[in-house]
Order: structure tokens, then sequence, then C-alpha cells
């Protein structure tokens, strides 16, 4: 059955969201290029239209996937496709979006370790396309100013910390390593901590609270992420290694895309980011160009077009 039937572009995804009792958001508002309907009339009146239309979906606070979201759309339709985006709130909704066929393309996943269990259920509906980026790790921070140097210390500052872990969205792959591998493996919860749990963006916060009077956070964290160089923080040891091991940022596509569009998988496979081009291309999007992503990966590609190359076909 053709996974374009059944009007795959109306956001199915929507059931899935319901389901989970999770919300899927609508088409980003800060992408002039796409109206009402999610259709592209710039790249449609540039001819770009005729290649097909590839739909990117990712989570907008995890910024390593807004930022290559944005990258790929910039070679996509400099090659002639229509792009479209979808914003979603959590990881289980972009998977089963991802499985079903609504999203073509998560431009940032981390299925190695972070996303394993999303992994399980879904990964004989999805393909792997490439790794573009292989030195990502999940991490606990606290402000540089702190004493605490290890995981391992956390009980002994439970009163200091007020017996909270700050943490992002519920269904984050991070906060489930949380929940059940970090917490249980150093007695957290029996030592009075408990992960509190809502937005990338509500964590930022507290942390940038707690820098600016000097008290004391311990905040969940990952690597690569702009954060670690706008925030004075610093990586807990995790002596047990609970947080797991370094894994790799892939991009993930639904089942049959690359029958679908060779010459994008191709393309697609043979990107490849170290630590400088990474953290150039998500200071450029997120510190650079806040308010316009597209004009970030713009000034990034000036100077690393080359890195990219460009879809061919």
């Amino acid at each position: 059955m053709s996974r374009r039937m059944f009007g795959r572009r109306q956001v199915v995804a929507l059931g899935a969201a319901a389901a989970l009792g999770l919300t899927l958001a609508a088409c980003n508002p800060d992408n002039p290029s796409a109206d009402g309907d999610g259709t592209d009339e710039t790249s449609a009146a540039e001819g770009g239209g005729d290649k097909g239309t590839i739909t990117l979906g990712y989570i907008p606070s995890w910024t390593d996937g807004l930022s290559t979201a944005y990258l790929l759309e910039a070679k996509l339709e400099e090659a002639g496709y229509t792009v479209e985006h979808q914003e979603l709130t959590e990881a289980g909704v972009l998977y089963t979006a991802l499985a079903q066929g609504d999203v073509d393309i998560y431009p940032s996943a981390w299925p190695e370790v972070t996303h394993a269990s999303y992994m399980e259920e879904y990964g004989d509906q999805i393909e792997d396309l490439a790794t573009y980026y292989d030195n990502a790790k999940l991490t606990f921070a606290v402000p540089e100013y702190s004493e605490i140097t290890s995981i391992a210390e956390l009980p002994d500052h439970v009163d200091e910390l007020g017996g909270r872990i700050v943490g992002i969205e519920p269904g984050a792959g991070l906060t489930e390593v949380t929940q059940e591998s970090v917490i249980p493996t150093y007695g957290l919860d029996e030592a009075g901590f408990t992960l509190a749990t809502s937005s990338t963006q509500a964590m930022l916060a507290e942390l940038e609270s707690a820098v600016s009077a000097e008290e004391e956070i311990v905040v969940t964290l990952w690597r690569p992420f702009w954060a670690n160089a706008t925030y004075p923080v610093r990586d807990l040891e995790d002596p047990e290694g609970a947080l797991g091991e370094a894994e790799g940022l892939h991009f993930l596509a639904t089942d049959g895309f690359a029958e679908e569009f060779p010459e994008v998988a191709e393309w697609i496979g043979g990107i490849h980011l170290d630590d400088e081009q990474y953290g150039a291309l998500e200071s450029s999007v997120v510190n650079d160009n806040p308010d316009d992503p597209a004009a970030g990966v713009a000034a990034w590609l000036e100077q690393h077009d080359d890195v990219v190359g460009s879809v061919e076909g």
C-alpha cells in the first residue's frame, strides 16, 4: 500500500497525540514560506514543488533537530523539493508520526541510547539514513561555582538543592534514563530527590534564574546543546555510567523513503559534522538568529556549504 494514500499529509499524528494525551503543534508559524494548509507557496512559485514534498518532524526546543531541519530545508528547496515542517512536543508522538508516514524525516534522532525504547517499538517502520554526528551524550550539570563534582555526591547536598533535579519534557529519552537508571543507581529517590519535569524552556529558565542568584541547582542536559556554552555549567561525573555511553545523532526516515527519494537519501547519507561544524551551526541558528532559523542556516552555509554538498538528481 502506498505511503501517500489516505491523505498522509493531514496531521494523522493528532490522533496519536490524543491517544497519548499529548499535543501536536501546528506547522511552524515562524516559517514565512508555509501557508495555512501546509503548502510552500514560495518554493512552488520558484518551481520547487515538482520533485515532491518532504515533511520534517522535530521538537523545536531540542535545537539539534531545529538546526538540522532548517539545514535540510535549505538544501532540499535549492534542489527543487517542497519542504513542510511539523513541530511536535513529545518524542513519542514524533516516533509515532514517523512510523506511520505522517512525517518523512526526523532530522536529529538519538536512537542508540536515549530513544532506544522508541526504536524497539517502531524500528521496523523506520529507515536509518545516516549518523551525522557521533559524540552526543546525556548529562547532569551544575553551575561552575558549585562544589558538587559527581552525581554520586548529590545525596550529600539534597537540602542545598531543595531535593529537586530539574528536568525537561516527561516523554524525553533523557527523562526516561534519569527515572529508570540514574535515580535508582545512585539512590537519589531514597536520599529525598524528585525529578521535576516540564519542558526544556522551563528547565533553562530555572537554570538562568539560579545562576543569576548564584544558587545551587542540578539540571538534566545533553551534548551537543547550545546551553552548555551559554550558561556557566559543567557536567557532573557519572562513575556508574548510568546515563549511558556517547551515541550518534541520526537522520531517521519513514519506511520506504529511500525508495521514493533515492537522491535525497544518498545525499543525507553523506552528511557528517564534527564538533566545530555542528557547534557553529547551532550557534548561528539559536544564538545569532533566534527568531529566524533559516537565516541562521544561510549564514552557516556561507562558510560551510562544501561540508553538506548538494542533492543530485
